[in-house]
């Protein structure tokens, strides 16, 4: 049976690549430590990677990347929030899953290893159905399937780390002066948070107004729940300068030093 490897380095992760045969499905999960849902998603990859012989050539091939540690490839495939699945065959990004279900996770692995998957691959388009000529027409996806589809995706966004940016851009590179200052407040409380670059999923850019009822961004996020933007950050933070105090990594490192 195929298992999860865990990539540790750049080097490693070139020579696994190189010697991958083109036909291989490549699964990479992207993860952080620190993430609740990515230890889910990791039980969740163990559990179908399981599921797959070991084959020659090899038919699947199971990694997972912490997206901190290695960041230069997180970048190369817009990782933007953990857990993050990419399935790659021949270099080639054939789907990303974004989140914690288990359910899209194994639809799309499924979807790529199938023997039978050669003949086509799951379009993200209408449904399509059959008139009564005998041709394919269109069919609209029911908009509140839809709709709640998203919101069940953003509330395990929301709750992928205990906090949780949803900005313009990344922390190393913000796309707007508010986003920038968001990031220079948690850093300069030392706050360890994951974060979602809105700017590259429309979808959650335009959902999360919605689901949150609050039209701007960037939006901070603890324990699932929204504290709101940069002046309500720093309306809470001029009340309460402990405010972050609970996530920030002097703290836990300083407890944990006066627990030994």
């Amino acid at each position: 049976m195929s298992e999860l490897k865990e990539i540790t380095s750049v080097s490693d992760w070139e020579q696994h690549v190189s010697t991958l045969p083109s036909s291989t499905l490549l699964i990479v999960s992207f993860h952080a430590p620190w993430a609740a849902p990515c230890k889910q998603m990791e039980n969740v990859l163990q559990t179908l990677a399981a599921e797959y012989p070991v084959t020659q050539p090899l038919s699947t091939s199971w990694v997972k990347i912490n997206a901190e540690e290695l960041s230069d490839i997180s970048e190369a495939y817009n990782v933007t929030a953990v857990p993050f699945l990419v399935l790659i065959r021949n270099g080639e990004v054939l789907e990303t899953v974004s989140g914690s279900s288990a359910a899209r996770v194994r639809n799309a692995i499924e979807s790529h290893a199938s023997k039978t998957a050669a003949a086509g691959t799951a379009s993200n388009g209408p449904a399509a159905g059959i008139d009564n000529n005998g041709g394919e027409v269109a069919t609209e996806e029911d908009p509140e399937k839809k709709k709640q589809e998203l919101f069940k995706r953003l509330g395990e966004l929301v709750k992928a780390a205990p906090v949780m940016l949803f900005m313009k851009g990344t922390p190393s590179e913000p796309k707007c002066g508010f986003s920038r200052q968001m990031v220079g407040i948690l850093r300069d409380n030392s706050v360890k948070y994951g974060f979602f670059n809105i700017l590259a999923d429309d979808e959650v850019r335009q959902g999360l107004k919605e689901f949150a009822d609050w039209p701007t961004y960037p939006q901070l996020w603890v324990e699932g729940e929204l504290v709101g933007g940069l002046d309500i950050v720093k309306e809470e933070l001029e009340n309460n300068a402990d405010f972050l105090k609970p996530y920030s990594v002097k703290t836990n490192g300083d407890t944990a030093a006066a627990a030994s």
